[in-house]
This record gives structure tokens, sequence and C-alpha cells, in this order.
């Protein structure tokens, strides 16, 4: 499986974004997408899944409310709309493909494709 993220850039707080990932390669139903980012010396951290099958979704407490996962089905490609976004949303965002046992088990050793990054900025 290949991943693509792209869409990141500079944003004001308080405005959005939305991120794409293209996802090429064999998929199945049962595997999860997911968006993790990391700060300049932070761990990464977990943003959002869904299960590839699109009937599920989870999100870290910091985003909900705030940022959504969904997917073209047709284009193979998984956004991340971002609202509201806030300074501390400042990283670099990665898409990831994988098998953890829950949609909340989000560690990322579950996810072993991984995409390139792109980089969100938020200015205060």
């Amino acid at each position: 499986v290949q991943l693509q993220a792209s869409g990141g850039g500079l944003v004001q707080a308080g405005g959005s974004l939305r991120l794409s990932c293209t996802v090429s390669g064999r998929t199945f139903s049962h595997r999860v997408v997911a968006w993790f980012r990391q700060a300049p010396g932070q761990e990464r951290e977990f943003v959002a899944n869904m299960r590839w099958s699109g009937d599920s979704t989870y999100y870290a407490e910091s985003v909900r409310g705030r940022f959504t996962i969904s997917r073209d089905n047709a284009e193979n490609t998984v956004y991340l709309q971002l609202n509201s976004l806030k300074f501390e949303d400042t990283a670099m965002y990665y898409c990831a493909f994988g098998n953890p046992p829950r949609l909340s088990v989000t560690a990322s050793k579950y996810y072993h494709n991984w995409g390139q990054g792109t980089q969100v900025t938020v200015s205060s």
C-alpha cells in the first residue's frame, strides 16, 4: 500500500485546511486509515482514523469536533478537514494504513504503511 499526503500550508488561527491522502495498492475493508501528526521536538501523536470501509471513525480528544476524517471511494482518497485551527495544531501531518485491533487503539505501531507527510503551520 502506498500513500501520498498533500494539502498542508500556512493558515491563521481560526482558519481551515483540507488534507488529502491518496491510497494505492492492495487495501481491505477491515483495515484502517489514520492521520497522525508530529510537532518539532515532540512524539508523533494520533489525530483520527477510520475503517477503510468507511463505517466508523475515531478522533483524538484534542481535535474532536474540529477535525473530520472522510473518504472519497471513487478516488481512493482520504481527507482530513481541519477547522477552527489553533497554534498548537502546527505539525507535520502523516497518513498511515494499518490494522489496529480497534479504532480506539491508536498506537502507531499498528500502522505499517506511511505517507511522506504534509506540513500544517498555524499562525497565532
